[in-house]
């Protein structure tokens, strides 16, 4: 991304939930205190939806970026930690 727009912890989650209906998770489910294994992902489900995100903002996402990344909330503060808010 060239130009850093604001991006709220909403608009973060609203990501998050259109990406993980991809891997069958209802949007519903999708709360950001929701652990990623209580949704059904693995280590392996994690990595691509960071992949995912990374191409939804433009940002990079290393593998040690995720080790912590437990929770959709660790996710959105890792996106907009990334974009720099």
């Amino acid at each position: 991304m060239t130009e850093t727009q604001s991006v709220t912890r909403e608009q973060v989650l609203e990501t998050v939930r259109e990406q993980l209906a991809s891997f069958e998770v209802a949007a519903d489910s999708v709360t950001a205190d929701a652990a990623f294994d209580t949704l059904g992902l693995d280590s392996l489900d994690l990595v691509e939806l960071s992949v995912r995100i990374e191409d939804a903002y433009g940002i990079d996402i290393e593998e040690d970026d995720l080790k912590d990344v437990t929770t959709v909330d660790k996710a959105i503060d890792l996106v907009l930690a990334k974009l720099g808010q």
